[in-house]
């Protein structure tokens, strides 16, 4: 079958339209994208597949069930924690109330607070938490559940290198770290959260992921 010669003009068309929406995307980028990344090749068209957060099903501060469909189309920072820590944990709740107050208007950003010990951090036990550090609900989420999905999350989506070993027994991911993702659960920087000065970072991090959406 014979192709016109306006048909292959049509179809070198559409793939410089591709190609150019995919390059604007690229270039209007003002934070890196953390994880691996894999090509996919459909026809002629190119794209790359980024490292996301996946599924999950958590019950929050509240004893209300929180799935990762809160995340759509949400800025959001993460942390990984437990209640009765009293050495790095009390200094990045105070810094994520900062955070929360600083996006306080923004109706699409989250903060996601995993606890490590869910054996003991109930949602009664976390509503206390959230109390103390001043958590605003349908803001700031303090979540626990199921051990082993609370840990996947932690190695596996959110890239918190831990020992396998690591949540067995009395042993508990211990990491001072935030995490910034951005609308399609992609990573977009890791923070030291008990670091004032790399939570500042954090914050103007934010306002550049804001900047991306705008652009």
């Amino acid at each position: 079958m014979r192709i016109s010669h306006w048909a292959i003009i049509v179809i070198l068309l559409i793939i410089h339209i591709s190609c150019s929406h995919q390059e604007k995307k690229q270039k209007n980028l003002l934070l890196p994208i953390i994880g691996d990344k894999k090509i996919s090749k459909i026809g002629e068209t190119i794209d790359t597949i980024y490292h996301s957060i996946g599924h999950f099903t958590l019950i929050n501060q509240y004893r209300e069930i929180i799935t990762d469909t809160i995340l759509t189309n949400k800025i959001y920072v993460a942390d990984f924690f437990f209640a009765t820590c009293q050495s790095i944990c009390p200094k990045m709740s105070h810094q994520l109330r900062r955070v929360q107050d600083s996006f306080a208007n923004k109706s699409d950003f989250l903060i996601l607070s995993h606890t490590v010990n869910p054996e003991h951090d109930t949602a009664e036990v976390l509503r206390i938490y959230g109390e103390k550090y001043g958590t605003t609900k349908n803001k700031w989420h303090l979540l626990t559940g199921n051990k082993k999905t609370i840990y996947d999350l932690a190695r596996h989506h959110y890239l918190i290198n831990a020992d396998e070993t690591e949540g067995e027994g009395n042993l508990f991911i211990h990491s001072e770290l935030f995490l910034l993702i951005d609308k399609e659960r992609r990573i977009r920087g890791i923070y030291d959260g008990t670091d004032s000065l790399q939570v500042n970072q954090l914050i103007r991090d934010i306002h550049l992921l804001y900047k991306e959406y705008k652009s």
